[in-house]
């Protein structure tokens, strides 16, 4: 399954997730999610799945403090969020984003994976975990 072009509701393994469209307006401020919060609930959405591209340099770069603070918000909204992409050029030249993104990726709130293919795979494992 590619990224759309627009966002959408899909539905993966009995879970409503809100695929983000890849060349829409970047996030790189926690406002820049309201949005999509808003688009979640009233689609009945559990599960936001952002393109990697389409989050600010910012995010990447944990001393800012963006990616905890946005992660917190879909948290404290009871949202997942996983972010699909290639973000290998910022694991390289970060060890704390490195083990960030490795304790993310053991929990439930927050993933980071390569394709929709994986995306799919992870929720069809965390099933008997929701």
């Amino acid at each position: 399954m590619r990224i759309p072009s627009t966002d959408v509701v899909i539905e993966i393994s009995g879970l409503r997730v809100l695929l983000c469209a890849a060349d829409a307006a970047p996030i790189a401020s926690e406002g820049d999610t309201d949005d999509l919060l808003g688009m979640a609930f009233g689609e009945g959405a559990e599960l936001i799945a952002i393109p990697a591209a389409r989050l600010g340099p910012d995010f990447f770069r944990l001393a800012s403090g963006l990616a905890g603070r946005i992660t917190q918000r879909f948290v404290n909204y009871r949202l997942r969020l996983a972010v699909i992409g290639d973000i290998s050029g910022h694991l390289a030249v970060s060890r704390p984003l490195r083990d960030f993104v490795r304790e993310a990726n053991g929990g439930e709130s927050l993933w980071f994976v390569g394709t929709m293919e994986d995306l799919t795979e992870r929720i069809k494992g965390a099933g008997a975990r929701r």
